[in-house]
């Protein structure tokens, strides 16, 4: 699946760099697990439908109820349909350096602050309901004093989480404009039990598949899928000697997407089946 590059593929006049901008997205039809790389901090406001993102080693999903923040960089993105025929929400992006200037204008000077979480999930209220209503891409970018009208925009919400969240949203601003990267290790402990496929959690880690191998046998002296399955066998054979649950309630758990395969790979590695396991406590 090739890689989306957002918001660029949203701006038609691609030579004038934009701050601030608004995109009204539209599906008709599901979409598991794009990847997306994000170049622009953004506002996810959706109204239609089922969202639920990766990145690096944690992941989110919300509807039309809540509204995220999400950091920039590499993410995996499922939107999903719900009861009409339409997915739709409305992107709302900023640079860093909008971000910068309105932290200098209405914050104190806090101490750095390292934020794990890359995403900050706003639930909708009325105000919030009628501050999205408001944004459209057609009014900010046909309207003559449209760059004006959006950084009061992107002022208006940000002013309103400030008041509404307090510390917490404002120590996440500022988590946004660390140049941290998630540390590779960090990435691959959290995905371990994960249903990502290899090239998924490369997308993750800023690595090519290639490259992500080569890395990962530098940092764990084993290749990624023999590591991974072993750790997730090892983890169901515990859970099936101390539990009273069976292969189907855990294969999904501990990162398969499909009980068959997971019960041959257990006997391949253990010499005796899931169920055999369970009946021997």
């Amino acid at each position: 699946m090739p890689i989306e590059n957002i918001p660029e593929i949203y701006i038609q006049n691609k030579k004038t760099p934009q701050d601030i901008f608004v995109y009204d997205f539209r599906m008709t039809s599901d979409i598991v697990k794009s990847k997306v790389n994000l170049s622009m901090n953004m506002f996810s406001f959706l109204q239609v439908g089922k969202k639920q993102v990766h990145f690096a080693g944690t992941s989110v999903a919300v509807n039309k109820a809540q509204s995220l923040l999400l950091k920039k960089g590499n993410w995996l993105w499922t939107e999903l349909l719900d009861t009409e025929a339409i997915y739709y929400c409305k992107l709302f992006f900023f640079s860093e350096k909008k971000l910068t200037d309105f932290l200098s204008k209405y914050t104190n000077n806090v101490k750095p602050y390292q934020e794990e979480v890359p995403y900050f999930v706003i639930e909708n209220d009325d105000y919030i309901a009628t501050f999205i209503n408001s944004l459209s891409s057609g009014t900010f970018t046909s309207h003559r004093y449209s760059d004006a009208l959006l950084v009061l925009k992107f002022e208006e919400i940000m002013l309103y989480l400030l008041n509404k969240y307090g510390n917490k949203f404002e120590y996440y601003l500022h988590s946004l404009i660390s140049k941290e990267i998630s540390p590779f290790k960090n990435v691959i402990d959290s995905n371990v039990y994960s249903n990502l496929k290899l090239e998924e959690i490369a997308f993750l880690c800023n690595m090519s598949l290639s490259t992500f191998k080569r890395h990962f046998i530098n940092e764990y002296n084993e290749p990624p899928g023999k590591w991974l399955q072993d750790r997730r066998l090892q983890k169901a054979k515990e859970l099936l000697q101390s539990s009273e649950l069976k292969a189907s309630d855990i294969y999904l758990e501990i990162g398969y997407n499909n009980l068959s395969n997971f019960s041959i790979a257990f006997k391949n590695k253990f010499g005796i089946s899931p169920t055999d396991i369970s009946n021997l406590k």
